[in-house]
């Protein structure tokens, strides 16, 4: 909420003004309140536009594009009026934050809330359709969570189902990253082109992330197009349901009856949005709503008093919420009104960086802020979760510092390592001696413990954990096990033996969506059905030497003396290329359509689509762990530590800057990145670098 300024209203039509709720490219939406207390957001056309006829049609449009739905899922038009030769809407307030800003500060949904999102919407888009629109813009900042439930606002470019696009040369047809890809390539979009968005709004929910995210706009709206959505995140039975909305082919996707039928939400779905975080959210916002309501109506000037009570007038005491006092603007939640659907996107997360955008070749940046001093001496692994960056100190303890000052957020005694984290449950997951336990993201509060003997981490995908249990007899491989969590506990769904017979002491896991990858050096591949462990294809002994998987979209790629595509579902292979060195060559890092691979000292890109090399970068000795991505850099680190951490450039592999190299240090820095950062931690130190 902001202070009303110079030129903006204090009445429009019956509605006296209290503040401003949002501006964008075509108007500016206000708070109004009428005679009898009832609120609306009151979108007004900017006066420079106002006269412009085909702006003015389009805004109009949208009006009426809203009162034809019939249906509780879209905020209501109340009144379509000009004022001073500017017409406005008037529509439904709706006290609630937005799914965007909710997942930005709080994570995602749990699978209910998504199921229940999931057929809400596609009751309403089957109500938009139904009067013969489409929306043509459905992503989270135009979906508002109040206490009757999800509701769909902005038909600012929504059209008659037999209408083309309205874009022009050099516009973007709507959101990066949900418009589908015929609507991205200027085609005729039909009711299909929703199904699409829903299904990427439904996997930001489930996991907090984009299905599509390559850096900036043409990248991503490249991605969508031709490149496969990311979806290792979502539990398995979200995966089957969701990933229909996404095909390519517009005839392939669901009908919302389709979806609704699928999602299965769960009985009482309606209260779901009375309880938990979410109704905490909603509480605060229509508390609020009620106080903006009952504000005294004085029109007073800026600076002035309402005659006779020392109360502030409407402005002053609008511009002290701008200042943080009240939750609007601090609670950070950040949605007790709709926006604009004009707006310039935020940054995908509230506690990302800046990037570089002025720097000297040759010449490391400064930090960002460290080098930070930590308890821990010895080695560690790094893992970032949003707001946090943990280290895995390789002994009982985790430690988490916040990524964006380096703060230490909190210490978790006696969890053990190595940790992983379930987007979907919000979970960290550590293994002791002998136990698995599960510790909150947010605190590093131990939440539960269970028994799982001698094991050997294998994998996490969405909330299933994956472990090999070598406690039984040592003659025999032993077993691999698949584990639900959830943040009350662990259940076990199913153990199978290891499918490669004994002295297996190469096994190696990667898993997305429901399956599951084993390999074992001399002994090939195989995959599992993560429901029942059943084998559902695998890659003979006799094709070479496998090892590394790694899992992208429906790829997984295997890494060997050959680097090898499989499609996940069903093993189908695709490209082979060769390492063309003694070190074999394996996938590190995966980022829009290119891989970043690791073959001994050799940094190298190649594309997804064929496996072809578009670039190679040596170093001078081996690289030790996996290259990192972050903007638009890529980063490793050498095994041997005076050779340090050197930054390439993304997209051609320039180098860009090398840190640390020449100093005297116990062994390589250890990297990792996320949120335009780089994290490396040498020598009992933590330091944040920033990234172009």
């Amino acid at each position: 909420m902001n202070p009303l300024g110079y030129g903006d209203p204090l009445r429009l039509g019956p509605y006296r003004v209290l503040g401003v709720l949002g501006e964008g490219g075509m108007g500016k939406v206000y708070l109004g309140r009428d005679s009898s207390g009832r609120k609306a957001a009151v979108k007004v056309l900017l006066p420079e536009l106002a006269h412009d006829a085909q702006t003015s049609q389009r805004f109009l449009r949208e009006a009426q594009a809203a009162q034809a739905v019939r249906g509780k899922g879209v905020a209501r038009v109340l009144a379509v009026e000009t004022e001073g030769g500017r017409p406005y809407i008037a529509t439904e307030f709706l006290a609630g934050p937005t799914l965007d800003s909710l997942v930005r500060h709080h994570g995602a949904l749990q699978e209910p809330y998504v199921r229940a999102l999931g057929a809400t919407l596609a009751r309403t888009l089957g109500d938009i359709h139904a009067a013969g629109l489409v929306h043509r813009d459905l992503k989270p900042s135009n979906i508002v969570l109040t206490s009757t439930g999800p509701r769909v606002i902005d038909f600012g470019i929504a059209r008659p189902e037999h209408g083309m696009t309205l874009t022009t040369t050099g516009q973007t047809p709507a959101t990066p990253g949900y418009g589908a890809p015929e609507q991205i390539l200027g085609q005729r979009t039909g009711p299909a082109g929703d199904l699409f968005a829903l299904g990427a709004v439904l996997v930001y929910a489930a996991t907090g992330a984009p299905a599509y995210d390559a850096g900036h706009v043409a990248a991503v709206q490249y991605e969508v197009v031709h490149g496969q959505p990311r979806l290792d995140a979502l539990p398995p039975a979200l995966r089957i349901l969701i990933e229909p909305c996404l095909a390519k082919d517009p005839a392939l996707r669901p009908l919302p009856a389709q979806i609704i039928s699928a999602l299965d939400p769960p009985r009482g779905a309606a209260k779901l949005w009375k309880q938990g975080p979410v109704a905490v959210e909603i509480g605060r916002s229509e508390e609020e709503a009620r106080r903006l309501a009952t504000f005294p109506d004085a029109d007073t000037l800026v600076g002035s008093t309402a005659p006779g009570t020392g109360a502030p007038s409407r402005r002053r005491f609008f511009t002290g919420l701008a200042a943080g006092g009240t939750v609007l603007a601090a609670a950070g939640v950040g949605g007790l009104w709709w926006m604009t659907g004009d707006e310039t996107p935020p940054r995908a997360h509230p506690w990302d960086a800046d990037r570089l955008t002025d720097y000297e070749q040759g010449k490391a940046p400064d930090p960002l802020w460290g080098p930070q001093k930590t308890p821990v001496t010895g080695g560690v692994d790094l893992l970032v979760v949003r707001d946090l960056i943990i280290l895995d100190t390789r002994s009982p303890d985790l430690i988490a510092y916040s990524v964006t000052d380096g703060k230490l957020k909190w210490r978790a005694k006696d969890v053990g390592w190595p940790a992983l984290y379930s987007p979907s449950v919000d979970l960290l997951l550590a293994k002791s001696v002998d136990e698995l336990y599960g510790v909150a993201r947010k605190t590093g509060e131990r939440l539960w413990s269970s028994p799982v003997g001698i094991v050997t981490v294998l994998a996490l995908a969405g909330d299933v954990y994956y472990y090999h249990d070598i406690s039984g007899d040592y003659r025999v491989p032993g077993e691999v096990v698949a584990l639900r969590v959830t943040r009350s506990g662990s259940k076990e769904l199913w153990r199978k033996p290891i499918p490669f017979g004994a002295d297996v002491d190469d096994l190696e896991a990667a898993a997305a969506g429901d399956r599951l990858v084993l390999t074992a050096r001399e002994r090939g591949a195989v995959a599992l059905d993560a429901a029942n462990g059943e084998e559902v294809w695998k890659v003979s002994r006799k094709s070479g030497e496998t090892w590394l998987p790694y899992v992208a979209g429906d790829t997984v790629y295997l890494g060997g003396p050959s680097l090898r595509a499989f499609r996940l579902s069903d093993g189908k292979p695709g490209w082979s290329e060769a390492a063309s060195t003694n070190s074999g060559l394996s996938v590190g890092a995966v980022d829009g359509d290119h891989l970043y691979l690791v073959a001994g000292g050799q940094l190298r890109c190649h594309r997804r689509k064929d496996g072809s090399k578009k670039w190679a970068r040596v170093l001078q000795n081996p690289i030790q762990g996996r290259p990192v991505v972050s903007g638009d850099t890529v980063w490793v680190s050498s095994s041997l530590g005076t050779e340090g951490v050197k930054a390439f450039r993304k997209s051609d592999g320039e180098p860009l800057w090398t840190l640390q190299k020449g100093q005297e240090a116990e062994g390589s820095a250890k990297i990792a990145g996320a949120g335009n950062r780089v994290f490396s931690f040498r020598d009992g130190k933590l330091t944040a670098l920033p990234v172009i």
